[in-house]
């Protein structure tokens, strides 16, 4: 006869080394190769090559979810450094620089939605990325793009009305 405690500390041994098995992206070490990364978190959901050459990939849970992570590579196809590109942290990058909606897209991955406010002059395209922030508060950073939707004027960020309770 099997005793019950012998039963539920083997369940736990085993459920904790499913769990250590988990791939988490933000652990991945710089100098993994793509092809490792892509056997454990799938394809990137985004890739671009910067002005300078350097080639991105991006895996985004955007439209639906919140979190979007990337890492440049370097000559030999390895990761340089994971980075979560949803922070409010990484989203300071848009204060340095003249950022087009290209290198946005290459530096952020694809916006969650594109969208426009403004009528005549006023006009501008608004792009949307979810994110979380401080692990609790569902919010949208919006990034402005001016009338001609060639160059970001500004961004910031606000709730995220998916998570809003009509009253």
């Amino acid at each position: 006869m099997i005793r019950p405690y012998r039963l539920t500390r083997a369940a736990a041994l085993f459920i904790a080394g499913l769990l250590t098995g988990c791939a988490n992206i933000a652990n991945t070490p710089p100098g993994m190769p793509l092809a490792d990364m892509q056997s454990r978190y799938g394809a990137p959901t985004y890739t671009c090559t910067r002005p300078d050459g350097t080639r991105r990939v991006v895996w985004s849970q955007l439209p639906s979810g919140s979190d979007a992570w990337g890492t440049d590579l370097d000559a030999q196809g390895r990761a340089v450094r994971m980075q979560d590109l949803m922070s409010p942290e990484h989203f300071e990058r848009l204060r340095q620089g003249d950022w087009t909606p290209a290198e946005v897209r290459c530096e952020f991955g694809p916006p969650a939605r594109v969208g426009a406010v403004g009528l005549g002059e006023k006009h501008e395209v608004v792009w949307s990325y979810y994110y979380v922030l401080d692990g609790r508060w569902h919010s949208v950073m919006y990034v402005y793009f001016g009338p001609r939707g060639d160059r970001v004027t500004h961004y910031h960020s606000g709730p995220d009305p998916r998570y809003q309770r009509s009253e």
